[in-house]
């Protein structure tokens, strides 16, 4: 990452006691701030809370500001170590469990647009799939905090190993070495096909139509036709709930009284929809006596070589962040 000198009105809106005008040259890094802190902690919840953290402590430290690094190093370096802050608090309740990370949570592709460049910033790039990932976030939570912080510092935020020793405040010997421990444990705990994935800012067109036929699968209640789009190892999770579901048939299994018998949902309306630039699927759900198609869950699915290999559900408090009706 180039070191360009913050430019002097900036730095003077930094170091002033306008909080209007602090707030106008930090703001713009919000969203790339919210990413880094979703890796971090593969929380969208708590990214938030970070960033907000973020903010707070680089607004009492403005001082400190010398201006001879890019004033996105310096907050990344405050939003790092403030997530290092949370994981060492929750860490009791962060420890992952088999494959099951169940503080996991989506991020709408919808948040992931790139903002326009400044004039002291280099223009931000389109958050990259492969980072973004579902399995990249589980994959990462596996890693102790500071190796955790290395590695998406230099593999995803492109810091040289300098300027991460000095954000982290190690050495960069120790950055190295920490690199390269995080690098082997990702290449044992990431799906085995990973490196075949395709790495598009967004999902492609033969992903798309597995999507539809996914959909129209659902919609139709047709158990047949959605098995023969699942892998035969395919897992599904529901965090926060505790457990996966492995193999085609367990997978069918889960799903058939929801869909067909006595004890069926209702009739399913499906929307399209996209998160961690995976293609994804809404459903809302008809059930007897209402007029209305109510949200029921989003399926955010990882597909391999035309099938789905992974169903990741998560509940029905996301359909805002997404953009989705509250009805049809």
């Amino acid at each position: 990452m180039p070191t360009v000198a913050v430019d002097d009105k900036v730095l003077a809106a930094l170091r002033s006691g306008d909080q209007a005008a602090f707030a106008a040259v930090t703001e713009r890094f919000r969203r790339q701030l919210h990413v880094h802190c979703y890796r971090m902690l593969g929380s969208f919840d708590e990214a938030e809370e970070i960033v907000q953290e973020t903010f707070l402590r680089a607004w009492r430290g403005r001082r400190t500001f010398e201006g001879r690094a890019l004033l996105r190093s310096w907050l990344y370096r405050i939003a790092t170590n403030a997530c290092l802050d949370l994981i060492a608090r929750r860490r009791p309740q962060r420890m992952v469990v088999g494959d099951e990370v169940t503080w996991l949570q989506p991020y709408p592709d919808r948040l992931l647009e790139p903002v326009a460049p400044s004039r002291d910033e280099p223009e931000e790039m389109a958050v990259s799939r492969e980072t973004i990932e579902l399995a990249f976030i589980v994959a990462i939570q596996y890693l102790p905090p500071r190796q955790r912080a290395v590695l998406i510092a230099r593999d995803v935020v492109g810091l040289p190993a300098r300027s991460t020793a000095a954000m982290l405040d190690m050495s960069v010997a120790s950055v190295n070495s920490a690199l390269q421990r995080a690098r082997a444990t990702l290449r044992s705990v990431l799906p085995e096909r990973r490196i075949d994935w395709n790495v598009a800012s967004e999902p492609t067109a033969a992903e798309r139509e597995v999507l539809r036929r996914y959909i129209d699968a659902s919609e139709g209640a047709d158990l047949q036709s959605l098995a023969a789009l699942l892998r035969e190892d395919a897992r599904m999770a529901m965090p926060p709930q505790p457990g996966t579901s492995v193999g085609r048939a367990a997978l069918i299994e889960l799903w058939r009284p929801a869909v067909v018998g006595p004890e069926a949902f209702g009739e399913f309306r499906i929307i399209p929809t996209s998160a961690n630039r995976q293609p994804a699927a809404a459903a809302y759900v008809r059930r007897a006596g209402d007029d209305r198609y109510r949200p029921l869950a989003i399926d955010v699915l990882r597909i391999e070589a035309g099938l789905v290999a992974e169903v990741t559900t998560f509940g029905t408090r996301w359909f805002p962040r997404f953009g989705l009706p509250s009805a049809l």
